[in-house]
């Protein structure tokens, strides 16, 4: 089974770190050309250098950001054929705490901004009368979550059905929409957000992997090989799904 993404312009959000990083960097070595966007001009500005892409600096905050962000990716690389949605935000916010200001941010990276840059990739596909693949970076919170993170968790269910909703009304026009529920993945910004945000300290990480099946959290590049395969004609014809991507199985006892 060959893996390829040759010939394909792919658009990917969250690419200055983490799993945004490693789908960039294995689409390139599949032979896809890119567009990377991030809010972080240091961290975009560096992959796109080293994988000789474009790249463009954005914040999902911006409700203009999606229309932006697709018209450099139709500038850059002629079409879309591939959007990633990695970017988002896992605040902490529960019952008791949560502002709608909060609210409000988290629903509009890990939510809006996926929602109108899906409108704006099928619109382009749509228009051109071809085949196209979107992936959605999930959690596996959207089955529920943790207290802390109720609102975050609804931001994903929401992606979670919005997927399924844009692969059913696109199916005949062969345009595939898949997500990953992603279980605890260890990326830059969650060594931040346990180690200083929760104030966890240097020690959280062999502490939280202790407690894992395989003695570790997941990778990026393991989330990275996944995404390549939902991205290429080789996972044709899967739409609609959410994969948990876990080292548990849901609902089985723990």
């Amino acid at each position: 089974m060959e893996v390829s993404l040759a010939g394909k312009s792919v658009l990917v959000t969250g690419a200055a770190s983490g799993i945004g990083e490693a789908v960039a960097r294995l689409a390139v070595s599949a032979g896809a050309r890119l567009l990377l966007t991030d809010r972080f001009a240091d961290g975009i500005e560096r992959v796109a250098s080293e994988l000789n892409s474009a790249s463009l600096v954005a914040d999902l905050l911006d409700p203009k950001a999606p229309k932006s962000i697709a018209a450099a990716a139709r500038a850059q690389l002629g079409t879309i054929d591939g959007l990633v949605n990695a970017a988002g935000l896992t605040t902490r916010a529960d019952f008791r705490t949560t502002t709608p200001e909060v609210w409000d941010q988290l629903f509009a990276i890990n939510a809006r901004a996926p929602f109108f840059l899906m409108a704006e990739a099928l619109a382009d596909m749509t228009s051109r009368g071809a085949s196209g693949a979107i992936v959605n970076i999930l959690s596996m919170n959207a089955h529920c979550g943790g207290a802390d993170l109720a609102v975050y968790a609804a931001t994903k269910g929401a992606l979670l059905t919005l997927t399924k909703n844009a692969a059913h009304a696109y199916r005949h026009e062969r345009i595939r929409v898949n997500g990953i529920n992603l279980g605890w993945t260890d990326t830059p910004a969650e060594r931040v957000m346990q180690s200083e945000t929760l104030g966890k300290g240097a020690g959280w990480l062999q502490e939280a992997a202790a407690g894992m099946p395989l003695g570790r959290l997941l990778l990026p590049e393991e989330v990275a090989r996944l995404v390549v395969f939902l991205l290429s004609d080789a996972s044709a014809p899967m739409t609609g799904v959410a994969l948990d991507f876990e080292q548990s199985v849901t609902g089985a006892p723990r």
